[in-house]
């Protein structure tokens, strides 16, 4: 795949506690050069990376709920709304995993619809469902639920927890979700055949903080 095709699967990642806004100017920059499909940065560097990306076609991605999905859907609805209004243009949240592993289903699905209801035209929401903590039935019926409350993508990995994306993950997520739903492979992916390898087994996106290495392999 040519270069230019790869970057339009990538979601550029900056989400390190310590990051600055020189930081996050460095990640637009390379952003622009490579053309990658967005940004994506935690709450309180959505505005800066909107200001660097102004009249590009690149979007910025901001985190819900991240890294645990512990807290209320409440203040997912407020931190989505929050982040819409400073001009982010996709939300990756995390669902409520304790609430999935005691088959609060109801809980679980309430919690993602609230967040696209107020997404509604304005962003695209990726619910991100921690593979790494839970069993293929758990990965299954979160997929599931994701799909029925409007989510626009269902998400591997916040990256934070160990497990990673996997092919075996994706594949699964893909079948679950059919064509109808993205599918974003993320966490621990850090080469250019990894991340054929994901978009293989049906990977749409791929969220990586390795992105300029990856695309740089490409050629060689």
């Amino acid at each position: 795949m040519l270069k230019k095709e790869i970057a339009a699967y990538i979601d550029h990642t900056l989400l390190k506690p310590e990051s600055t806004e020189e930081d996050v100017m460095q990640l637009c920059k390379e952003a622009f050069t490579y053309q990658f499909k967005s940004v994506c940065v935690n709450a309180n560097l959505v505005k800066p990376a909107v200001k660097y990306l102004n009249q590009t076609d690149i979007g910025v991605t901001s985190v819900i709920g991240f890294p645990l999905g512990a807290t209320t859907t409440r203040t997912k609805v407020f931190e989505a709304s929050e982040a819409i209004e400073n001009g982010a243009t996709e939300l990756d949240m995390v669902i409520q995993i304790g609430a999935l592993k005691a088959k609060e289903d109801k809980l679980v699905y309430e919690d993602i619809a609230q967040v696209v209801k107020t997404a509604a035209d304005a962003a695209l929401v990726k619910v991100i469902i921690e593979t790494g903590l839970l069993t293929d039935e758990e990965k299954r019926r979160a997929c599931t639920i994701a799909q029925e409350a409007g989510a626009h993508f269902v998400k591997t990995s916040t990256g934070f927890h160990g497990g990673g994306a996997t092919v075996e993950d994706v594949r699964l997520m893909r079948d679950i979700v059919g064509e109808d739903v993205g599918v974003k492979a993320s966490g621990g992916i850090r080469t250019y055949k990894a991340l054929l390898d994901m978009i293989d087994a049906g990977a749409t996106r791929i969220g990586a903080s390795s992105s300029v290495d990856i695309i740089n392999e490409i050629g060689k």
